[in-house]
């Protein structure tokens, strides 16, 4: 176990450095364009819900809503900071960092259960893994287009908390 633990936040660490690294690199003349700060809030928003343990009590830190839960697709009231958004990141990757430091035999068996999921919390981790490097390769190709520059790539993370 304590090799896939290892495996795990390596990688996933990894993606999370690399959305970190596109944001850092967004200048602030592109930072209010929605699909820049809005998919990057959706992201993180997302990294910290599938990466909860009991999902029906969750709540995102302010000032931070529950808005990416609405059917309408309601954006938030305001546009966030980047630095708000940096400060919301670092809070996800150690939730990250803590969710996969705490799997042994019996947690990596427990249920991420919603209407639409029913996954094992391993599966879950490699779920939520894939869903925020999807957003990190559309905020690089926004990026690109835009302002000619991408985030960098990222193989493993040294970060440990």
């Amino acid at each position: 176990m304590e090799e896939l633990k290892g495996i795990l936040w390596r990688q996933f660490g990894a993606v999370i450095d690399m959305l970190e690294s596109s944001i850092l690199l967004c200048p602030e003349s592109f930072w209010d364009k929605k699909d820049f700060w809005y998919s990057a809030y959706h992201t993180i928003f997302w990294l910290d819900y599938y990466s909860s343990i009991e999902v029906d009590d969750f709540s995102p830190p302010k000032p931070f809503s529950l808005s990416e839960f609405d059917p309408k697709g309601i954006l938030p009231e305001r546009i966030y900071l980047k630095e708000e958004l940096m400060e919301y990141l670092e809070y996800s990757r150690k939730k990250v960092f803590c969710l996969i430091e705490g799997l042994n035999e019996e947690t990596s068996k427990e249920r991420f259960i919603t209407k639409k999921k029913n996954y094992s919390r391993i599966e879950m981790i490699l779920y939520n893994m894939r869903h925020v490097q999807h957003h990190v390769g559309q905020l690089n190709i926004l990026l690109r287009q835009n302002v000619d520059a991408a985030g960098k790539w990222v193989s493993q993370t040294d970060k440990k908390y």
